[in-house]
């Protein structure tokens, strides 16, 4: 019996929207490949061991993500896989603009300390403000219910009073976190002045400005001086939960000064907003935690298995998936990942 052709739809009909992919998903995999590698190498002290399996791990898992990226922010040295520059995906898919760490908190890891993670986040290209290395900037963050109340070219006061009026909470009621670093011991001293509590980390401050921005942390103000770099993929996170985050280049001698100007920085006073960090509008950031801490859990070794922690955010969706994955060693392929999804 012969069989009609199908009839086309009217026009006019709505027709079902295909179902759009997430890259997150997609690079959560390198995340957490890095992770497993490097969390082997809790504290053995052996930094540069770690720091080179975390990012051997990274660059082949990326080598099967949907995606033709350029390194824009990546090995400190410019050197090996990551370095800035270099190709990164399997060159199909989107152009895009990729910023990482393999590892932010390589001496917490070497040390056993908390709070290390691996984090990495796409943009379209040419959204990601290119970061020379070791350029240092002051930063604050805050989350998406005090966006708008900070000014990183304002005094801590009257910007924990700001960040305050806008929770609907006294500046008592404020946690501020801030890595533990002698520069620090200023600012330090004016949030004790006007009563706010301190938090301390020892390194990896991507963490701490996202924790400043999830609920569930204590966290509610990011302060401090660290990487530019750091801070691009900071705006990278804030830009999909909908924080708030400001900085602008730390220039304490003349040296300095004249390295940012031989990168093209030549306003060295100029503030950054997130927006002038981060210009895209589909924006995909993933971390997985390395080592325990208050935003994610360290990975955990089983016999044959491992679990881990990660999250996954995309501006372009508004998602923000956590996930919760089993690795079976003994499957040859990263499908016998088993995730749960909160």
């Amino acid at each position: 019996m012969r069989r009609e052709a199908p009839t086309p739809p009217a026009s006019g009909i709505a027709q079902p929207r295909a179902i759009e992919s997430n890259i997150g998903l997609e690079l959560v995999r390198a995340t957490e490949a890095a992770a497993l590698s490097a969390g082997r190498w809790m504290g053995n002290l052996d930094r540069e061991g770690i720091k080179g399996t975390a990012t051997t791990a990274m660059h082949q898992a990326l080598s099967s993500v949907h995606m033709q990226g350029t390194v824009v922010i990546g090995d400190e040295l410019g050197v090996g896989p990551l370095a800035v520059g270099n190709g990164v995906g399997d060159g199909t898919g989107e152009v895009r603009d990729v910023a990482l760490k393999p590892l932010d908190g390589t001496s917490l890891v070497a040390k056993g300390f908390p709070n290390a993670v691996s984090v990495i986040a796409t943009a379209e290209r040419g959204s990601l403000l290119r970061t020379p290395v070791r350029l240092y900037a002051e930063k604050i963050a805050v989350g998406p219910d005090a966006r708008g109340s900070i000014d990183v070219t304002d005094s801590v006061e009257n910007n924990l009073q700001r960040v305050a009026f806008a929770k609907k909470v006294q500046v008592s009621d404020l946690t501020v976190v801030m890595l533990d670093r002698p520069r620090h011991e200023p600012m330090m001293e004016q949030v004790r002045q006007v009563g706010g509590r301190i938090s301390l980390l020892s390194d990896g401050d991507i963490a701490a400005a996202i924790m400043a921005t999830l609920d569930g942390t204590g966290i509610d103000v990011m302060m401090g001086v660290g990487g530019l770099s750091e801070a691009v993929l900071a705006a990278c996170a804030l830009k999909c939960l909908g924080g708030d985050l400001q900085c602008r280049l730390w220039l304490p001698s003349k040296d300095d000064e004249e390295r940012a100007r031989s990168v093209g920085f030549d306003d060295l006073h100029r503030p950054y907003a997130g927006e002038d960090l981060v210009k895209g509008e589909d924006v995909a950031f993933a971390a997985t935690g390395v080592t325990d801490g208050e935003f994610l859990h360290g990975v955990i070794y089983h016999n044959f298995w491992a679990e881990t922690e990660s999250v996954v955010f995309r501006s372009k969706s508004g998602t923000v998936r956590h996930l919760i994955t089993k690795h079976h060693y003994a499957l040859k392929s990263v499908e016998g990942a088993h995730r749960k999804v909160r």
